[in-house]
């Protein structure tokens, strides 16, 4: 039958080239490595390196794409019961052992199942966290296509809309793409895109490796501006 040009297509992506902007990207986030965990900003080590945060609601899929990035099935937890990760986790990268950039994979928000408090003690730690750390360099937020950005998605962009004026880079990310349609996916980017507030927006897929290159590229160029020289991959339609 032949390929409908609404339906997302089943075809691996082309093989990269060995040297290319993207090979080298992934090839720097495959050094990922667990750092530290802590309940609370108190507890976060002081660090001058660039830190990127993920954020997002509790099943928008930010322990995957961390992984899936990092080419690492078990690095960050991916917990069965979303809502239930109480702690900010940081990962190193840098080749030889040497830090030069940390990932840092925020508890998720929004989940029903979180006592009430719960969820208020964390979105007071997040926002503290997202609107005082000093080397946060870039914030990818995380959310489900199908269901657009969320209430408390708008809040996050509101507290650190000051910090993104000011340089902070931006990044939402569109999991789960493989679940829409190829008509589906220009709408909602569309959308995205106006919401953003200026902010990059991209497709992503953990199953079908979609979108993959691009944000390992939009990385490696917020840790490394001075030898990036690579500019920022266009949106894909």
């Amino acid at each position: 039958m032949p390929h409908s040009p609404n339906t997302p297509s089943k075809h691996p992506p082309a093989p990269r080239k060995t040297g290319s902007p993207a090979a080298l990207a992934l090839s720097w986030l495959h050094t990922a490595r667990f750092l530290t965990t802590a309940p609370d900003l108190l507890h976060l080590p002081n660090l001058e390196v660039p830190e990127i945060a993920f954020v997002g609601r509790s099943n928008a899929g930010k322990s995957t794409c961390i992984n899936t990035l990092a080419q690492q099935k078990q690095l960050a937890f991916a917990s069965k019961k979303p809502g239930r990760t109480q702690h900010i986790n940081l990962f190193a990268l840098g080749k030889q052992g040497i830090t030069d950039t940390v990932l840092a994979d925020l508890p998720g928000y929004g989940y029903a199942a979180v006592p009430q408090a719960d969820k208020m003690r964390w979105q007071q730690v997040m926002a503290n966290y997202l609107v005082t750390r000093q080397n946060l360099t870039g914030i990818v937020l995380l959310t489900d296509p199908r269901l657009g950005l969320t209430e408390l998605d708008e809040v996050l962009l509101e507290v650190v809309r000051p910090r993104v004026e000011q340089g902070l880079k931006f990044l939402v990310l569109l999991t789960k793409a493989d679940k829409l349609t190829r008509s589906e996916q220009a709408k909602v980017l569309s959308i995205t895109q106006l919401q953003a507030g200026g902010g990059l927006v991209r497709l992503f897929s953990a199953t079908t490796r979609q979108g993959i290159d691009e944000v390992a590229e939009v990385i490696w160029s917020w840790a490394h501006p001075a030898t990036s020289n690579e500019p920022e991959p266009k949106t894909a339609q």
